[in-house]
């Protein structure tokens, strides 16, 4: 049987192409470059209660990298203690089961604007191997994949090989792939682009769900935007547009800190995981 609600909606969209089209060159011409923060990429912090408990010997580091695009790199916030990562580790670090756990806190973050999937996987090639594996590897990507009209096929095949060379070369023992972001409501793109936008990246959001619960230690996070709306406004009307930054496209730096809070629930609930995984041996190159 003919699906009609599916030839309806590519009609249409062959029909708004034009429109489409106009308004992603304006989106180009128009939108504000933002600059990706200044401050530091990487680091390592000492855990004062877990230095209290665990000997120096038997101290245990948690070593978390963060890769990915222009959200991973914080682009919407002036500096990297705006940004996502400089809300991700006093929140990690003020953290009891992290501190219980471990004694140090070992960050990294390998991440660029306008890097697509592709872009991921060859800086993974690039990067060289890590002293000791990596327990946690968070990563951003899709949006650009999405704005550079990547082939389902092609988005599919480089989210497997980003797993691959993450595991292998890395040693990741939790890898987090965060869900693309709601680009349909991005104040910077108009209707009726937007919801054309949209519709691409949830199907890509999809795919890469599928991809992430057919691999083991492989998490799909669905980052909650509702809540952090629902946690900003305390009961009161919002405008969502204080979650983006003033391009109107990047997250601001309210939305980072909510998202890094949500970010640190999904690494908790992991961390039995990675203890089983830390008694055993991980096999990967150096």
């Amino acid at each position: 049987m003919v699906d009609t609600s599916k030839l309806t909606s590519v009609a249409k969209d062959v029909l708004l192409a034009p429109v489409y089209l106009y308004q992603g060159r304006k989106i180009k011409r128009d939108t504000v470059r933002l600059p990706e923060p200044h401050g530091e990429r990487h680091g390592v912090i000492d855990l004062p209660q877990a230095n209290n408990e665990v000997s120096t010997q038997d101290a245990k580091t948690f070593n978390l990298m963060v890769v990915g695009d222009s959200a991973a790199a914080g682009v919407g916030s002036q500096t990297q203690q705006e940004a996502l990562v400089g809300k991700l580790i006093p929140i990690l670090e003020q953290n009891k089961a992290i501190q219980s756990n471990f004694a140090r806190l070992n960050w990294s973050l390998q991440a660029t604007t306008g890097h697509t999937s592709f872009d991921i996987l060859r800086r993974l090639y690039v990067l060289p191997a890590p002293e000791q594996p990596i327990d946690v590897m968070l990563l951003s990507v899709g949006v650009n994949d999405t704005t550079s009209n990547v082939s389902v096929h092609k988005w599919q095949q480089q989210i497997e090989d980003i797993i691959n060379i993450a595991q292998r070369k890395f040693g990741v023992r939790e890898l987090v792939f965060l869900s693309l972001p709601p680009m349909a409501q991005m104040p910077a793109i108009p209707a009726p682009l937007n919801n054309f936008v949209g519709a691409k990246a949830s199907i890509l959001d999809g795919i890469l769900q599928q991809v992430c619960a057919a691999h083991a230690s492989v998490t799909y996070m669905a980052t909650d935007f509702t809540r952090m709306l629902e946690e900003h406004a305390n009961g009161s009307a919002i405008d969502i547009n204080v979650m983006f930054a003033s391009d109107g496209f990047h997250p601001s730096s309210l939305m980072y800190g909510y998202w890094a809070q949500q970010i640190v629930e999904t690494i908790i609930q992991l961390l039995d995981s990675i203890q089983l995984l830390d008694s055993s041996t991980t096999e990967f190159e150096r």
